[in-house]
């Protein structure tokens, strides 16, 4: 029986619905036109902090759940910028966030799960990874000639080969979620404008040159196969255990008050509490109060 029984996923307009129907197209990457301005949305973001902080504190004593982040963007979307601005009031002891990068090749020996499985947090702590195992039906879809280095081909069958990822992937994450893992997957939604600008921000102000990578602006020639790995990954993978909320990235200000509310009010749900003290412990205490009391 799942430890997270009875945890629904948030009511919000950037669930990705279990049904196959998402369409990127469709999907939002500017706040919608209610949406206050950015103080507004900055004001959000310290509430739904000071909310995430009193929880993180219950959810590592309680020690019944753990908690995964999972974040996949389109690069110069503000992946870091949100982990940061989110988490920002959390004790460090109790989250942990794992950055992936191109794989090493002791990962390239395993299975393409085993990198972040070894990661994955702890009962009572918040584990974040900043893009996942994700990217092997996404960047490694968009570039399947990176499966060379696995010693893998999709073969005369490049469908079934990623049918069955999408389904180790979702078997995976059942069995997370099965064992007290809350699991909250999140596609920061830029548009290709909005990553254009950001490149440039990042070409002319001098403090943000480290950030900008030759690479990217190449990647950008493949837009259209990443949007469409983004809408199968998502479809595939979508789930009310492990659920998909594809959140609009245009406005930094919004897409960081968006992610800590679907956060705070996910955790709000689990009946998180401090451990009571038995009837033993309490007289032990007692004891021990008298005796510091005392000197």
């Amino acid at each position: 029986m799942s430890k997270n029984k009875g945890l629904s996923v948030i009511d919000s307009p950037f669930l990705v619905p279990d049904d196959g129907s998402f369409r990127v197209k469709k999907a939002r990457t500017a706040p919608p036109k209610d949406a206050g301005d950015d103080d507004v949305q900055k004001a959000r973001l310290r509430e739904s902090v000071e909310q995430l902080d009193d929880l993180q504190r219950i959810l590592y004593a309680h020690d019944h759940h753990s908690v995964l982040l999972l974040f996949q963007a389109m690069d110069a979307a503000g992946k870091d910028s949100t982990i940061r601005a989110v988490l920002t009031g959390v004790n460090p002891a109790g989250c942990e966030v794992h950055a992936f990068k191109r794989p090493t090749p002791q990962e390239l020996d395993h299975d393409f799960l085993w990198r972040s499985a070894r990661l994955l947090p702890e009962r009572g702590r918040i584990g974040v990874f900043n893009r996942s195992y994700y990217e092997e039906v996404l960047a490694v879809k968009v570039h399947p000639e990176y499966l060379d280095a696995q010693r893998l081909r999709p073969g005369k069958q490049p469908k079934k080969f990623w049918k069955a990822r999408y389904e180790s992937i979702r078997d995976h994450e059942r069995h997370l979620a099965a064992n007290g893992t809350v699991i909250l997957k999140f596609w920061l939604n830029v548009s290709k404008e909005e990553q254009r600008q950001r490149f440039l921000a990042r070409l002319n102000e001098p403090e943000k040159n480290w950030k900008f990578e030759a690479g990217d602006v190449a990647e950008r020639g493949h837009w259209d196969a990443y949007m469409q790995a983004y809408e199968d990954a998502l479809n595939e993978t979508s789930r009310e255990h492990a659920p998909w909320y594809a959140i609009p990235a245009d406005s930094k200000p919004y897409m960081r008050a968006a992610v800590a509310d679907i956060v705070v009010s996910t955790l709000q749900q689990l009946d998180l509490r401090y451990p009571v003290s038995g009837e033993a412990e309490k007289a032990q205490f007692a004891a021990l109060r008298a005796q510091l009391e005392a000197e």
